[in-house]
């Protein structure tokens, strides 16, 4: 695969200030994506990776939105297009909602996770689709969890968004492969972000048990993810359609009899 593959490519990736949308706004770059950095809240930090982005010699930006407010999204799709003149790739990162247990969880909670996590994707892919379809080229990628399919403490509200997501990637990827533009999922395992840092938990301790657990024997990298996603826009992976791709080092293949069969292994 040519490091270069993604020349001339235009990318907008969501929550990309940090962590996970950091490291595949990064991945695109190299490749040789030009890449929007969406943010919410931490301003300074996507101007860092709009900084290690031109640092690489692509064009980048910085670009906010609160996706529960559509005026504010459609002015961001609005100011990539004016800069870029389209989008080629579109990466839906960004999520957001509260950690409680589902019995706590109220309207508010579960409309907020919904808007934010899946109807802005929607949304964002009916404005940006045009342009692909033009180009006769165009990627989509979701970000999922483990969440979507799996119970997870106090991750209820956001889970439930999760599973909204995967099945959003493929009902979108029939509609859309058709017109040259290839949709699909990823589901990292668990990354030490920030994000940990809401859950509540001890983080420590579930970063030491993942990392034990693993087959792969480590955490998942923000790199990791991305450079998954870059692989998925090369022409390598184009019958690759419509599915949810686990990045996870082979974590959500266990079971709960593992760590007895760990002890067995180790006797």
């Amino acid at each position: 695969m040519k490091q270069d593959f993604l020349n001339g490519k235009t990318a907008l990736v969501t929550g990309a200030s940090r962590g996970i949308g950091r490291g595949i706004a990064l991945a695109l770059a190299e490749c040789g994506a030009d890449v929007a950095v969406h943010y919410a809240r931490k301003g300074t930090m996507a101007n860092d990776v709009v900084k290690e982005i031109e640092g690489m010699g692509r064009r980048a930006m910085a670009v906010k939105a609160n996706f529960a407010e559509k005026e504010k999204t459609n002015a961001m799709l609005d100011e990539v297009e004016k800069t870029f003149g389209g989008c080629d790739i579109f990466i839906a990162n960004a999520a957001s909602g509260g950690f409680r247990p589902m019995m706590e969880t109220e309207d508010k909670h579960w409309d907020w996770a919904m808007d934010v996590n899946a109807r802005s994707i929607l949304h964002c892919v009916k404005r940006l689709a045009p342009h692909m379809q033009r180009q006769g080229w165009g990627r989509v990628v979701t970000v999922t969890s483990l969440g979507g399919v799996r119970t997870v403490p106090n991750y209820g509200a956001v889970g439930l968004s999760k599973s909204v997501i995967e099945s959003l990637t493929r009902y979108l990827a029939v509609e859309l492969a058709p017109k040259g533009i290839i949709v699909n999922a990823l589901s990292p395992g668990l990354v030490e972000t920030d994000a940990l840092s809401h859950m509540d938990m001890n983080t420590q301790s579930a970063l030491d048990y993942v990392r034990r657990r693993n087959p792969a024997r480590r955490l998942v990298s923000p790199r990791d993810v991305g450079r998954v996603a870059a692989f998925i826009f090369s022409d390598a992976a184009e019958m690759i359609v419509g599915q949810t791709i686990y990045v996870d080092g082979g974590f959500s293949l266990l079971t709960d009899y593992f760590p007895q069969l760990e002890r067995m292994e180790n006797a």
